[in-house]
């Protein structure tokens, strides 16, 4: 799964640490989240997707046998 989490932060001039501070996660779950290292729960995605001001789906981008068939 991919994400578009560090092009958001970017557009909303935001360092690692404002993100990691708004989310109440540390700064390296917000490093994991960025390099797809680590996939969020859906609470967490439903924060990202509120700080960011749009949807899960604009913000995580599923491929594959991730899909339901």
């Amino acid at each position: 799964m991919q994400n578009l989490i560090k092009q958001k932060r970017n557009s909303l001039h935001m360092t690692q640490d404002d993100l990691s501070r708004k989310l109440d996660v540390s700064r390296q779950t917000v490093i994991s989240l960025e390099k797809g290292k680590y996939k969020p729960s859906l609470v967490l995605a439903n924060k990202l997707a509120q700080v960011f001001g749009c949807s899960i789906e604009e913000i995580f981008i599923f491929e594959g046998d991730e899909n339901v068939e």
